[in-house]
């Protein structure tokens, strides 16, 4: 078991990444653009990986792929970008922070998954962290952006545990270029055809394009899905929780903004809440024959 917590800190590379590009979003990125900001983010990097893995899907990962891009990637891009350009970044982070919840209750009943309480009080105590965090409660709230965000949070929850049940025995390099790639190209004739031609970009724009292609998501999503592997869902879930912590760390250090002593220590309630899903590391005794064998004299070493 500590030895499968060392991912730990690769998986949360993930929600670190994500947790920048509501700002990100916001500031370089047309606002009248959604779904082909859902396609600039997705199908680059799903071509990026696949060259790097020069591997097609095989057999069933030919209609898994599908269902896992649109889930993971296609829709749940197109609504984080509209609830990022709608919705203050605290509020639709806040919502995201909820998703340890449903992925325990999703893992449950989809992988026979069944959380311990451990995470589940971690899950709370890290949820009301982020939400001393980042609500200020000083901005009203559009309707349609926290539908937005309630969707991206369900959808995303319900691919994640279903590629964690289908997982085994694809790479995650491959499989993850194929979700990618599969998402990409379900929404560009959907963007083409709602949105016309794709927005003219300056130069800061396509930097941002390029940032949230490779990092925020080649990259991110591959760390995502190799900590799925290997961790508990609820543990992923609540190393997610870094992903609104980081966009108030993004908002302080770029944007000028001020923590006060109340987000502070929410920030405080989220890591514990982390820690509290830590993994318990059992240490097994020795079975009588090994131990026998240890504490038996070393012949070969008189041999020698």
């Amino acid at each position: 078991m500590e030895a499968t917590w060392r991912w730990a800190p690769v998986t949360a590379i993930a929600p670190i990444a994500w947790g920048t590009t509501y700002y990100v979003t916001h500031e370089y990125l047309p606002a009248s653009h959604p779904l082909y900001g859902a396609v600039f983010r997705a199908l680059p990097a799903g071509l990026l990986l696949l060259l790097l893995t020069r591997k097609l899907p095989r057999g069933s990962w030919w209609w898994r792929s599908l269902v896992l891009g649109t889930l993971n990637m296609s829709v749940f891009f197109a609504l984080i970008y509209l609830a990022a350009q709608l919705l203050p970044s605290s509020v639709a982070s806040t919502i995201m922070a909820t998703s340890p919840m449903v992925m325990m209750l999703l893992a449950w009943g989809l992988v026979a998954e069944r959380p311990a309480v451990t995470h589940l009080i971690g899950a709370g105590v890290g949820v009301a962290g982020v939400a001393l965090t980042v609500l200020t409660g000083a901005e009203a709230v559009n309707g349609w952006g926290v539908l937005a965000s309630v969707s991206a949070m369900v959808l995303s929850s319900v691919g994640f545990i279903l590629a964690k049940r289908w997982g085994k025995g694809a790479d995650v390099l491959p499989s993850t270029a194929w979700q990618l790639t599969a998402g990409g190209l379900v929404l560009l004739p959907v963007a083409i055809l709602a949105e016309g031609a794709p927005p003219a970009v300056d130069a800061p724009a396509i930097g941002a394009y390029a940032y949230v292609s490779v990092v925020a998501t080649a990259l991110a999503f591959t760390a995502w899905f190799a900590g799925l592997r290997r961790l508990p869902a609820g543990t992923v879930g609540l190393i997610g929780l870094l992903n609104p912590v980081t966009g108030v760390v993004v908002g302080t250090l770029v944007a000028a903004e001020t923590l006060t002593p109340v987000q502070v220590g929410g920030l405080a309630l989220t890591f514990a809440g982390i820690l509290l899903g830590r993994p318990v590391t059992r240490k097994r005794p020795p079975a009588a024959g090994v131990s026998a064998r240890r504490s038996a004299p070393d012949h070969a070493a008189g041999i020698r």
